[in-house]
This record gives structure tokens, sequence and C-alpha cells, in this order.
């Protein structure tokens, strides 16, 4: 018998006493292995391992009478389980090993997915196994979070897939936190065909870049485990990934079942009846790992009481629909509901500046269209709530929010109007556009406004919704800082939602029993998914579900106060901290809040309702008499709309686009990064808005490279990487000046990711390294030879008396990682000495890299390296300060430029009266598929987008001494050249070739008066022997 018992399943097996007619040699073919039991069976245990292994026992007792078996558990839930039957314990991949080797001895590389685990094993030279780590992130359970989301199952989601047009960017890292890209696409009204199979090539990304970590996977594929073995759409997602390397996949009729199987091949020790080991199973005391208590919530129900008592007292006035001075004559044909096409927000209170007088029956309507639920509130003129509404939005909002409205109108008194309104939250531009809402406020000042209406002189205020979590600080009656959960999600509402679900409570029945749990379980704050782990260890020491809700209850709580505000000591909260979201609506959240904070909060009873009831605050306070826009009851019942997606190409970004068209005609554009995908939203066009990270991106790559045949020393490439974004204007003018043509691979985009992720070391460093792969197999696929990537630590110093001027670690030092794990520059590299890499050579077979360490900080040294480097293509001594020469007055060219057009951007914010932004980042921030849009987002907010060192004054003394070393190595350089030609003081201007056929230094570009991208593309880099300057952005051509 091999058991194997997992996080979310149990896998029973039951061979014969000789059951491996394959033991002494022979293949078996997927389809038919030699291993046939006699009894499998597979189920979910729902979190009661013991009790459904017990179940599970019995049945096979009763099936085979009187039947002795030789047993072994495996699985990472069957070690204590072992313990209790007196089996022996078998680790996973040895026993999936066995009966690979058994069944399929073929197989070169195995995945493995399981319910909260996944698996890479390499099965040659020697079984090396790879395995997610904390999180869960990409296994069966994410999937069938997923599958939830999308209202169906993990077959239906199967299903779906199956059908699919287009595939979205999914985060698969953490099941929680993959809602925040799902969601939005869901309420876009994104395909669900397209939704389920991009979940499941979310998982394909996530296991191959998290777990074979630069070891390629190569030959005869096999898929084991639940999730593959029952959904074939997932296994196909893996064949399109891996097509191009692997030579076969291989999914066996019972890959379910290969590690019980497994265990049962290694199976030793005593004989014993199944009958015995259910006794054993459920009489035996289960061992105790000593999960440690907290403090129970509540010492007595009269402590429990006082604190509803005093919460109670936090609430909002509520009133009756206002009776108007006087009723509203309805129009002809008002009495028929469905036909009434008056305007709800039409006053007769005249048009004023500033806010208006309004009547008794004036009303404000603000809407709440959050990521998994819509809410709303109807405030009258002396801001009591009259009307409210919380409910789900069935991934629909528009849906929801048409409902809400006809219910309004429905409901509201004759001579009531909706004078104004006001949406916020995840679909405030789709719903302001669908029902011509008045305005739209950003959720953050929303809230703040709701908190600062019913708790005067707050000063902080905590926000925990679904899926977000918020922290604003406030100081002087202004939001003075903003946190947000960043990349995980544990510790939001639908945290503990997921954890009721899966023990078959509702949210309110779950809350309740932690609010008389006498010793709540300690569960840290690990990952959603991952925290399963926990709470069945809990749960086999005998935890009530009272003292887990209790346990999840502060474990939320935590995860606010020490990874989203970064809490240090209570006192940073202030003395006036109001708490809201939904998730504060569990008393037991609220509880543990207060306990571990040491202090008492203010919780509205609206807490679930303070994003629409700021909104509405807002639209009462911008009430300025004019009529309202709001659709009437009769254009709400011809209300419709359809949905389309389309690939815009206005730009190098190729933003999905989701279309919405309304019955009136009227279009809604969601999707874009930039505003030239929704063009009718603003009119401003990109040459209008200043915008320093396009300036610098155009500008870093406008260069024409050496025609083939001047390039006397060849093609070189380099990756458009890391720190390349600020020293290409550099390393291509050295490059060009000592006779290479300079290939530089092509824009980042998620693609190019893909790519080079099986060859990615380590999944927790930065994306923008992590794209260094995919550009490295790109300039690769180009029949490029020679990679230029040097490991640059000091660079130079820009402001004098800066602390240091060090790259960090991993743009210093990452080409090492490149050689290390990207198989054809590993392949290609043999060292040189002293650094300078030896390899293939000029015109060589293979890939070379060079990659020595260089200082950018000592100018006069760097040509020594050089002539190191490229010893093999005879660099002598004096070319390489001129190229060094070169390449640092086009550096400070690059770096005048960016500064002169920050100083354009100043000016034209000056006579325009506009505003605008310092964006700080990294140099690879300008790269649009890091920064992610962000600068264009920006612009589309009618901000000028400035970059921090276009703000940077004029070179200083230090800058100077650069230029100056730079001078001197130029000079060097002519009197070597002198001596060597006779040429004495003779240096070549920009645009003609040096003596002996090689080029000089190319042309510094001419500083335009203004942004000319077309004289600054004509002008930059040029000399004879020169292509035609191509696209900044396009690889192919450039």
């Amino acid at each position: 018998m091999g058991l194997d018992i997992g996080s979310t399943t149990i896998k029973l097996v039951l061979l014969p006493e000789t059951p491996v007619a394959a033991r002494a040699g022979g293949a078996a073919s997927a389809s038919s292995t030699p291993v046939a039991p006699v009894f499998a069976e597979y189920r979910r245990h729902n979190a009661d391992v013991r009790g459904e292994l017990t179940r599970l026992l019995g049945e096979v007792a009763r099936a085979y009478p009187g039947a002795v078996v030789r047993g072994a558990v495996t699985g990472s839930a069957g070690l204590s389980l072992a313990t209790l039957m007196g089996l022996p314990f078998v680790q996973e991949v040895i026993a999936e090993t066995e009966t690979v080797r058994v069944c399929d001895p073929q197989a070169d590389v195995v995945i493995e997915l399981g319910g909260e685990d996944a698996k890479i094993t390499y099965l040659h030279p020697t079984p090396e196994q790879r395995m997610n780590g904390t999180c869960a992130g990409g296994t069966g359970a994410f999937i069938d979070q997923m599958a939830q989301l999308l209202h169906t199952d993990a077959a239906g989601l199967d299903d779906l897939a199956s059908r699919y047009t287009t595939l979205y960017p999914i985060a698969s890292r953490c099941g929680v936190f993959a809602k925040s890209d799902l969601q939005p696409l869901i309420n876009q009204g994104a395909a669900g065909e397209d939704l389920a199979a991009s979940v499941l090539q979310a998982v394909v990304t996530q296991t191959i870049a998290g777990l074979a970590c630069g070891r390629p996977i190569r030959g005869h594929v096999m898929f084991l485990g639940g999730p593959l073995h029952f959904l074939p759409q997932l296994r196909a997602a893996f064949e399109r990934t891996l097509a191009d390397q692997v030579d076969s996949f291989t999914c066996p009729d019972n890959a379910q079942l290969y590690v019980a199987i497994g265990a049962a091949l290694l199976s030793s020790g005593e004989p014993a009846p199944i009958s015995e080991l259910s006794t054993r199973l459920s009489t035996r005391k289960a061992l105790s790992l000593g999960t440690s208590r907290m403090r129970p919530l509540f010492k007595d129900v009269a402590e429990l009481e006082a604190f509803r008592e005093r919460h109670a007292r936090a609430h909002i006035e509520r009133a009756h629909w206002p009776v108007p001075d006087e009723p509203a004559e309805k129009e002809p044909g008002g009495q028929d509901d469905e036909l009434d096409d008056e305007a709800p927000g039409a006053s007769s209170a005249p048009g004023t500046s500033g806010a208006a007088e309004h009547g008794e029956g004036d009303c404000f309507l603000g809407i709440d269209a959050g990521s998994t639920t819509i809410k709303a509130v109807v405030l009258d003129g002396r801001g009591r709530i009259v009307w409210e509404h919380y409910a789900g939005n069935e991934g629909d909002p528009v849906t929801a929010a048409v409902e809400i409205l006809r219910r309004i109108h429905r409901e509201m008194p004759d001579g009531v109007r909706i004078v104004r309104s006001c949406v916020t939250g995840y679909g405030e531009s789709l719903v302001k556009a669908a029902l011509r809402i008045d305005e739209g406020v950003v959720e953050t000042m929303a809230h703040y406004r709701a908190a600062a209406y019913l708790n005067p002189g707050v000063t902080s205020v905590i926000d925990i919704g679904g899926q977000d979590m918020k922290y604003l600080r406030i100081k002087g009656d202004a939001i003075d800082s903003i946190s947000v959960n960043e990349a995980c999600s544990a510790g939001c509402g639908s945290f503990l939602q997921t954890f009721a679900q899966s023990m078959g409570l509702k949210i309110g029945e779950f809350a309740e029993a932690a609010l008389h749990a006498e010793r709540p379980v300690d569960l840290g704050s690990r990952c959603t998914v991952f925290m399963n782990s926990s709470v069945k260890q809990a749960q086999r020491e005998s935890a009530t579900v009272g003292e887990i809700s209790a346990g999840l209850s502060y474990s939320v709580v935590r995860n606010a106060l020490y990874k989203v505000i970064k809490l240090k000591d209570a006192d940073q909260l202030g003395e006036r901290v109001s708490v809201q979201g939904g998730t504060f609506l569990n008393d037991a959240v609220l509880r543990a809040f207060e306990l571990l904070t040491g202090r008492e909060v203010v919780r509205p009873d609206i807490a679930g309702l303070m994003g629409c009831f700021g909104a509405a605050l807002s639209a009462r306070a911008s009430y300025d008499g004019v009529p309202s826009g709001l659709m009437s009851l009769g254009e709400l019942s011809r209300f419709s709309l359809t949905t389309e997606t389309a690939t815009c190409k206005l730009c190098q970004n190729h933003c999905q686009l989701t279309i919405t068209t309304f019955n009136d005609g009227q279009r809604h554009i969601s999707g874009n990064r930039c505003e030239r995908g929704a063009t009718q939203e603003r009119r401003a066009t990109k040459s209008d808005l200043p915008n320093l990270y396009d300036y610098k991106y155009k500008r870093a790559f406008s260069y024409r490279r050496l025609r083939e045949g001047a390039a006397t020393r060849g093609d070189i490439g380099i990756p458009r990487v890391l720190g390349m974004y600020e020293n290409y204007p550099l390393w291509f003018t050295v490059l060009t000046s000592l006779g290479f043509r300079v290939m530089i691979s092509g824009r980042s985009n998620h693609e190019l990711f893909e790519s080079g992720m099986d060859t990615i070391p380590s999944e927790n460093v930065c994306y923008p390294a992590k794209l260094a792969h995919g550009h490295i197999e790109a300039l690769i696929a180009k029949d490029i030879k020679t990679i230029w990537f040097p490991c640059v630590f000091y660079e130079r110093e820009l402001v004098k008396g800066a602390a240091d001027h060090f790259n960090c670690p991993i743009v210093a030092t990452y080409p090492e990682v490149i050689r290390n794990n990207v198989e054809a520059v590993r392949d290609g590299q043999q060292e040189g000495p002293d650094g300078a890499e030896g390899g293939t050579g000029p015109g060589g077979s293979g890939v070379r890299m060079l990659s020595p360490f260089l200082n950018l900080a000592d100018p006069a040294t760097l040509a020594e390296r050089l002539v190191e480097v490229f010893a093999d293509w005879d660099v002598t001594l004096p070319e390489a300060r001129r190229a060094v020469a070169a390449g640092f007055a086009e550096d400070a060219a690059f770096k005048a430029d960016v500064r002169a057009e920050g100083r354009r951007a100043l000016k034209w914010m000056e006579d325009n009266g506009r505003k605008g932004i310092v964006l700080a980042g990294r140099p690879y921030h300008i790269d649009p598929e890091i920064n992610h849009g962000i600068p264009d987002v920006i612009n589309t907010l009618g901000l000028a987008v400035l970059s921090e060192d276009s703000l940077l004054p004029e070179p200083d003394a230090a800058a100077a001494d650069t230029a100056a070393a730079a001078d001197t190595a130029e000079a060097a350089g002519r009197a070597g050249k002198s001596e060597e030609t006779g040429d004495a003081g003779k240096a070549s201007r920009p645009g003609e070739a040096e003596p002996g056929g090689r080029p000089a230094r190319p042309a510094r570009p001419k500083k335009p008066k203004k942004t000319d991208w077309a004289a600054i593309a004509r002008q930059a880099g040029s000399s004879p022997g020169t292509d035609e300057a191509p696209d900044p952005g396009d690889g192919a051509e450039h």
C-alpha cells in the first residue's frame, strides 16, 4: 500500500505483492504502465486529513476483508500520520523517482503540480529536485481560487481555456494578489475563455521561472500530479511554452498517483491488516508540535458587550427621504417610470459659482465601484443618509450600478432630485462614463473626506478592503503619506473569505466563532494559500474553528501593522484613529487591532460604505447649481453596451484595449497605458506635455550604427538593460570609434522576458534583471557572436560631495549571472588573463560575452583596460584613448541635452501655468516595460514629467575633473597617434575617417532649440559610413 497525503488530497493505491513486471528491465508506454494497482483512490480531504483518511481506510478494509499490507506514506501532510499508523515515511521525490525509473525510464525531467506545491525534478545525471518554498502561488490551490473568481471550478476553467483567443499577463505568485490582475479584466468585460487560458499560462510561467532557476528543461518531459492530469489545457500551455527546447511530452494515465505508487514500491516493514491501520489512526493521540496560542479576543461576555456598546456609538445619522418644499410636477407621460426622460438632476436652482444653495428635495449620490463589491449612498442636504446599498458586483460593475440607479429612481419620492453625483473606486472611469455621473474622485481622498467628517481631527485612517489595504497618515488636516499593500495581499478581506468558505461557513459565522474562542492559534502572517498548512497543523492538534478564526484575525492585523504600515510604535498612529473598509465590520478583526495597538479606535457603523459616503460628500461640496447629467429612468430602460478587445498600435506599448460602446454611441476605452489609446478623454498629445522619460529613452538610443562594410572590426551586440539606459551613449561611441558595428537588442516586452525565463537562477531577483536574460537571448537569436556587457561598479560622480556613486550589486555584477546561466554564453567562454575574456575570438564560432570589471570614475585607466579586453582585435592604446575621450564627450553631451530639455520643460510649465512631477528612479526606469507607462499616465492627468537628472545644475567641479581627465586621455591619444603615423597634432573631425580606414568617433548631436526628434535622429552620431537612423525603440533595425 502506498499513501500520498498532500496538502489538499489523499491518494491511496494497493499493488499486488509482485507488482512490477518491468523491474528486470524494459520501458513502458505512457498509457500502459508496468505497475497495475488493484485499487486506487484520489480524493480531497477538505482540511480534515485524519478524518478523511480514517474513512478511506475503513472503506478499503471493507472492500478487502482480512487484507494484509506492507505500507509506506509520503506527501507534505503525511509524516505525522505515518507515525500514528506505525508506517515508514518516504520523501516525495524519492517515491516519484522510483515510479518513473520503473515505468518511464526514458524521462529526463518531471514537472509535477500538487495542491500547494510545485516541483521540477531533473533525473539525469543524478536526480535534482526544485520545489516552491514559502509561497504556494501557481499550484492547484491557486487554480481553484482563480476558478472560483470566474464562477466555475478547475474543470470548468480548463474547458473555458480550450476556446481562448488572447492571453493577458496575470501574476501567479500569490493567489489573492492575482485577483488584482483578473478583477479589472473581468470588470472591463474580457472574455472568460481568455482569462481562463491566461490563468493557466501564469501557472506555467511561475513554474518555469520560479523553479528552473537557470537550468534548461530539455529532453523528454513527464507531467505528473493532479492538476496536470485533470487539466489538458494546463498541459497544452506547458507544451506551447517549452516546444522549442523539449523533444517530447508525456502524461501517463495515472499521473496523479505516481507518488503514491512510488511509496508502495518502496514499502517495507512488518505487514499489518488494513483494519488495524485504521484503528491505530482513529485511537492514537496526535503528536502535538506545540503550536503557540494567543490571548482570547475577549476574556468574558461582559467585555464583549462593552466593546459592542462602545462601537455602536460611532454611527452616522440616517433619515427618511426628504420632503421637498414644492413637489415638482411630472412631465407628460411621467406616470410611466420607464418612459420618463426627465434628467434627475434638473433643478430650479440657478447656476452659481462655488457651492450653491439647495432645496429640501435636493440629494447627493455617491457610488464606490470596488473590485468585487459596489456600494452607494444618497445624502440629503444635511449630510444624512437617506438610502444605502452594499452588495457584490458579480464581476460586472456597470450592470450593478445601473440596477442601483434604477432602484433609486423608483424609490425616490416625487419632487426629490439627485442634483449632483460622484463615483470613486476601482471602476470609477467605466461607471462614470456609462451612467454620465457628474464627477469622479480618487479613492484615497474619498476615504479621507469621510473619515474626517465622522472623526474630526483624525490622525490615521486604516482601510482594509477585499484585495487592498491602505494607510493614510494625516497631518494638519491633509494627507501626509499613503501606504498600500505591495507584492502580497495576505490579510485583506478575501483572505478571510477564502478560509471561511474552505470550512463551509459564511463569513459572519466564521467571525462570530472567533469572538468566543478561548485559545486563538498563533498563525503568523504568511501568504494566503500557504497558510493553509498552518491551519491544517492546528486542526490536527484539535484547534476549533473559533480558535483558527481568531488566529486569522490576528494575522490580518499583523499584516496591516507590520507589512503595510510598518509600525514601530503605536504612537505613530496618533491619538484619533479611524478604521474602515468591509473587513473591519468583522468584530474579531477590529478587536485584534485594538489589542495589538493598545488603543481604542473609531469604526463607523458604515465602515463598508466610507468610500461612497466620501464620494457623496464630494458631490455635495462641489455642487454649484448646474443640472446633473445623471441618466434618467427612461434612459436606463434603454441602456445597453457592447464590449470588444483590440490591440493599440499607436505606440510601442501595444496595449490590449477593452473598448466599451454604449447605446448612445459614447465609448469608454480601458487598458491603455498612454493617452494615444484614449484621445477622446484627453485632447492633449504627447508633444504638448513635456515627458523627460520619453525624451531620455529616445535621446539615449537615437544613434546610427556603421554600415557593415565600414565596420572593420565586425559586429558587437549590446543588451538594452540595467545600466545601459544611462551608459549606452558612452559605449556606443567608444565601440563605434574602435570600428565595431553596434547592434542593440530590441525594446523590452513580456514576450522577451519569457524567452529567457528558463535561464533565470533566482525567482527573487528584480524584474529589470530578469529581462536581461531575454535581451541576451534576442542578441543570440540574431546571430551576434560578440556581446559587450561590462560589470561597472563605480559610475561618474554627478553631484559633488555625494556619499558615493557605485551601482547596486545586481546592476554591477549581473553579467556574471548571465555568463554562468545562459547556455550559449557559458559554452562560448574561456577565461583569459586578468579578466580579458577569451573564447572564440574574432571570426570564431559560438557566443562570446565581454564583461570586464570597469571603473567609470577613472577614465584615465579605462583605455588601458580596453586594450586588454580587445587584445584579440589588436586595439592599440592610442586608439583606445581616443575612443574613451570621444565616449566621455558624447556622454557629457547626452547629459547636457537632458538638462537642457529639463530647462525647456520648466519654461513650458511657467509659460502655460501648468504643474509637473519629478519622477525619480533608476536609469532603467525609462524602459516603458519597467515603468509600466507611469510617465504617460501622469501626462494624461495634464502634468509634465521630469526626471531627477534633468534638474541637476550644470557640471560642478567633480564633473569638470572627469571632463579634464577625458581631455587628457584624448591629448595622449593624439600624441601616440602622431608617433605611429607621423601626423603630429592632427585630429579627425566628427565625420572624417581616421588614417588606416578606421572610423572616427561619431559626431555629437547638436542641441536642438526645441524637441525635434527628426533633427536629433539625423544629427546623432552622423559620420560617413553610417546607416540611416532607425526608430530608437526598434531593436530589429537598430
